[in-house]
């Protein structure tokens, strides 16, 4: 969840939506996230909107803020009117959701499923460091009804994780990953992260060779963003650390892809992995596909029917609005048929199934075809979807479509 909030329009006091963004509600899937903003240090890499106890200050308290989160949910209950919406995904993020107690974490969940239901078969997952979360606390987390569970590795190699401002070690995630199996979880995924200074390629091939021999069937790669603002990005100023080199960045998706692929994990978005479509994290998808969601927390960000919005960024405000039964939305924006469609392509080229060429100009897809970056069967076919050179040249290719 990014830490800057953008301008937006006035959101009214009682949180009401255009009816633009209610027709048709409950025809699109629904989906929850709940932002959990407490971190026990901060990496230096992150720029999410997260606080460790020193920063955050009087007026918000992580014994308090289950609570701060149901009140919430029931002011999207009356937001969103009596229309049938069971939730069909809830992800718990951060953050380190897993910092509450597990019994808070059940308490938000069944406060979703009062107000809303839950639909059959729904994926309810919480991120989690490997370091959060003990075989005890994994078994009352199942007991409350999570089947996913979504661990930072981020490495297995320790002088990567010391640059990252990483706290676990690297055998954390197997004894983990064991008790998450025992607990009776569903499903497991693992974050990774490439290209932090440092790093060798024979570092990012053994964290992928970690990653793999504990079994996920869910595997996250992302390239290492230096965010203005992290301590990372002053360090790499200064000239401590080197920025992360583009090429090697390539070079390490290309084996991630190589990697995973052979253990039966195949790409379905350009970052994340799976062993089949039942173990695609489908939350995501609500994301990449311009579903309906309802973001609960500070600084969460919501979209339903066209209409986006972002809660008060500091958990203080955001628990003082709430008590004062008003909105904690900062801002928000309502976007037209054409914005509609350029998000569209932005988000579903990243898919392996591509977007609908239908959004798209003929002319800059044949040339995009021509440089080996979309692929020619699918555009016969009516889908625009990338190659693998493609893949690692996606930014650049949406820039052309949109």
């Amino acid at each position: 969840m990014p830490s800057i909030l953008p301008d937006g329009d006035p959101v009214p006091s009682d949180g009401a939506l255009p009816e633009s963004a209610i027709d048709g509600l409950g025809t699109r899937p629904f989906g929850f996230y709940v932002h959990v903003p407490f971190c026990v240090t901060r990496c230096g890499y992150c720029d999410f909107n997260t606080y460790t106890a020193a920063e955050l200050g009087p007026g918000a308290s992580r014994d308090s803020y289950a609570e701060t989160v149901i009140a919430e949910i029931r002011m999207a209950r009356r937001v969103l009117g009596d229309v049938d919406l069971p939730a069909e995904t809830v992800f718990f993020g951060g953050g380190t959701p897993t910092l509450l107690p597990p019994g808070d974490l059940g308490r938000i969940l069944g406060a979703i499923e009062a107000e809303f239901g839950l639909a059959g078969g729904v994926e309810v997952t919480t991120e989690a460091n490997p370091e959060s979360v003990d075989e005890a606390y994994l078994g009352r987390l199942r007991e409350a009804g999570f089947n996913r569970m979504s661990y930072g590795m981020q490495s297995a190699r320790e002088h990567v994780l010391a640059t990252l401002d990483r706290t676990h070690t690297p055998g954390r995630v197997p004894q983990v990953a064991e008790w998450t199996r025992a607990a009776g979880f569903e499903h497991v995924n693992l974050d990774l992260i490439y290209g932090t200074p440092g790093e060798r390629d024979e570092d990012w091939l053994a964290s992928l060779d970690a990653a793999l021999a504990v079994r996920p069937d869910h595997v996250s790669a992302y390239a290492l963003i230096v965010e203005e603002g992290t301590r990372l990005a002053a360090r790499v100023r200064r000239g401590e650390l080197a920025a992360p080199d583009d090429d090697a960045m390539a070079d390490r998706y290309a084996m991630a892809d190589e990697r995973l692929s052979a253990h039966g994990l195949s790409w379905y978005e350009i970052s994340n992995w799976a062993a089949g479509p039942a173990a695609r994290c489908r939350h995501n998808l609500l994301y990449w596909t311009g579903a309906d969601w309802w973001g609960a927390g500070p600084g969460a960000h919501s979209h339903v029917g066209g209409t986006r919005w972002w809660n008060v960024k500091h958990p203080a405000a955001y628990a003082a609005r709430l008590d004062e039964r008003v909105t904690p939305a900062h801002a928000r924006e309502v976007l037209g048929a054409e914005d509609r469609r350029i998000e569209r392509i932005m988000l579903e080229v990243r898919l392996a199934d591509g977007c609908p060429a239908d959004l798209l100009d003929d002319a800059a897809v044949e040339r995009l075809i021509a440089d080996g970056l979309l692929d020619r069967q699918a555009y016969d076919i009516g889908r625009a979807c990338l190659t693998p050179r493609g893949r690692l040249l996606a930014d650049a290719v949406v820039r052309d479509l949109t």
